[in-house]
């Protein structure tokens, strides 16, 4: 019997995937717990012009976010913080919510967890994040931490 998987379903496959089950399983299983639908006609038209209204929404998705990382690349963020007497240590250090914020207040619209720092930003001086939006799309930004 050919159904429609609505929830993961180990060994069986992902969401959306037309399989093939017994009966049994389906009828007494995926179907009690909605995990799947009969693949009726009118089902598999609809699951596939869903599937391919995704594939849309998604290559828009990844336009948009290769052009905003485009237009990010190379941006510089200044933060003024109090250092401590003895060197660059600063008090406190400038965490990627701070950075995203920063970024917003110059028109970038960006999550603080798709912000990533090699080590905490915690004296001054020039350190690099690196922006990533998956699927190996990255863009560097320069934070400069200055005394204030």
């Amino acid at each position: 019997m050919k159904v429609i998987l609505q929830k993961d379903v180990k060994d069986v496959g992902k969401v959306g995937d037309l399989v093939n089950v017994s009966e049994g399983f389906a009828r007494n299983f995926l179907f009690p717990r909605k995990m799947a639908a009969a693949a009726t006609e009118g089902r598999v038209k609809e699951y596939e012009h869903l599937k391919r209204l995704a594939e849309v929404k998604k290559k828009k998705a990844v336009a948009e976010r290769q052009a905003l990382l485009a237009k990010i690349n190379g941006v510089s963020v200044k933060f003024k913080m109090a250092a401590a007497a003895e060197g660059d240590k600063i008090f406190g250090s400038v965490t990627t919510a701070e950075i995203s914020k920063e970024l917003e207040k110059k028109g970038f619209s960006v999550d603080r967890r798709d912000i990533h720092l090699e080590e905490a930003v915690k004296v001054l001086g020039t350190h690099k994040a690196t922006i990533k939006m998956g699927e190996g799309q990255e863009a560097l930004v320069q934070v400069v931490v200055e005394r204030a």
